[in-house]
């Protein structure tokens, strides 16, 4: 058990980091989300590249989560497509604006990027992107562990470019190099990934927060229900059929 100890307070310990360093850019960041859904509009998440992609899903078609999520799930940066397969195609400069063209990404929109490393091309250009859009954008990314990759580093944009410098609000997901955590005796490897657990919460802390503010507002946004639960498809169905129109995977 002493492994399973390590690894749980380790990574309990990184969500209070979150949790307590993160205050200020979670709020920000809700504010954000609760005034593009006040104004009608959606929340586009792009998990850009391997398991950051569960980032966006996470917070879609998600009981007790907000409806008005857009999740860019694209098959090219995601595992299920081959796992150095989304590996190449992270990497590949011109990639991320036909993505975000497909999901209609547009101006006065609010575009957040999922990736812990915050360094490859889609990442990269997904918030330069972005921003020439006009979209608000806000990153989920580990600060520390983007400015310790090197310069030329294989997965790095040819620009060099880092995540926490181009986007309007970062909120920092404290993943360490590696991403791992635990260290076993003669292995030489650590173990005991971290940054789905971090992802996730500070994907949660925004989201909550972004409902909580809509609340105290006077607004009631539509959130989705269990469809496992009792009423729960006649309840999400009251809402579905706007949001079908406009959210491309439902």
């Amino acid at each position: 058990m002493e492994l399973t100890d390590g690894y749980f307070d380790s990574v309990i310990t990184l969500m209070e980091r979150l949790r307590t360093e993160e205050r200020d850019s979670i709020d920000r960041a809700a504010t954000a989300v609760a005034d593009t859904i006040e104004d009608g509009r959606l929340l586009h998440v792009f998990g850009t590249g391997g398991h950051s992609a569960m980032g966006a899903e996470e917070v879609f078609f998600r009981a007790g989560g907000l409806m008005a999520v857009n999740a860019i799930l694209d098959d090219g940066v995601m595992l299920q497509g081959g796992a150095f397969r989304s590996m190449y195609i992270e990497r590949t400069p011109g990639y991320a604006k036909a993505v975000l063209d497909w999901y209609e990404v547009n101006e006065g929109d609010v575009l957040l990027i999922v990736n812990a490393y915050g360094i490859n091309a889609v990442t990269i250009e997904s918030a330069l992107e972005g921003r020439t859009r006009g979209c608000t954008t806000i990153a989920v990314t580990s600060v520390d562990l983007q400015r310790e990759l090197p310069a030329g580093h294989a997965s790095r944009h040819p620009d060099g470019h880092d995540l926490a410098d181009l986007v309007d609000i970062v909120v920092d997901c404290k993943v360490p190099m590696g991403d791992a955590l635990v260290s076993v005796p003669s292995v030489s490897q650590k173990v005991g990934a971290s940054s789905t657990f971090l992802n996730a919460l500070a994907l949660n802390l925004i989201t909550l927060n972004a409902i909580g503010k809509l609340a105290a507002r006077g607004i009631n946004p539509p959130i989705w229900q269990s469809a496992n639960s009792p009423g729960g498809d006649e309840a999400n169905r009251k809402n579905v059929a706007d949001f079908k129109r406009r959210i491309k995977k439902l």
